[in-house]
């Protein structure tokens, strides 16, 4: 068996060390190999040096499409099982071997995993509780980072291409329904965990889905 991990990036060069750091860490925990691939996005930072001396395979994709973009690091995997991860999070020390656990167990289809974020205010919880519902709307209990065996990505076609937002949510959601014919479920690892940088509440303010809840509809 082998992991694979794929990793979009468009201008990651102030997170993706601490992602890469992480995945060390998890890595040197793992009873399998770990390859990591990142796929480059329109770069004009200094992300494709720091990918390289971190020795990750690299791809390219100029798309403005995230699915898109994922699914050609995808493509590169050689891996067994396919674990997706951004560039601004890191992923727990034991990140590997829960995923191990999890589908050696022959009861998950896949999964998603906890999501801590690096900071929290009372302005982004009352924002993260107006985007809760649609996650909840799906039954998806779990997102941030997603793990499967490589044969059902590749059987469910990925990320959707046509899905310019909230495509993990509607990955998961296909990876669901693919799990139930041959009745495994969708699962959480819960002694696992991501944490994910609060870029987009820095950029946009701690209360702004909160205050802006048409924009997270029409996000969805």
């Amino acid at each position: 068996m082998k992991f694979s991990v794929i990793i979009p990036a468009h201008n990651e060069e102030k997170f993706i060390e601490k992602c890469f750091s992480s995945i060390s860490t998890a890595r040197a925990n793992s009873t399998y190999p770990v390859e990591v691939i990142v796929c480059l996005n329109r770069c004009t930072d200094k992300t494709e040096e720091l990918v390289k001396n971190f020795g990750a395979t690299l791809v390219y994709e100029d798309a403005k499409n995230l699915s898109k973009i994922r699914n050609t690091a995808a493509a590169a995997a050689t891996g067994d099982i396919i674990v997706t991860l951004d560039a601004d999070s890191q992923m727990s020390a034991n990140m590997f071997s829960e995923i191990d656990r999890a589908l050696s167990s022959g009861r998950f289809i896949g999964g998603g995993t906890k999501i801590k974020l690096e900071r929290l205010s009372f302005g982004i919880i009352m924002s993260s509780l107006v985007i809760l519902p649609y996650a909840w709307a799906k039954k998806i209990p779990s997102a941030g980072l997603f793990w499967c065996l490589r044969k059902d990505f590749e059987a469910i076609g990925g990320f959707d291409v046509s899905k310019l937002t909230a495509e993990d949510l509607d990955f998961a959601h296909r990876l669901k329904a693919h799990g139930s014919l041959s009745k495994r479920s969708f699962g959480t690892l819960w002694k696992a965990h991501i944490i994910t940088s609060c870029r987009k509440f820095d950029q946009f303010g701690d209360w702004y889905f909160f205050k802006n809840p048409k924009v997270v509809k029409s996000l969805f």
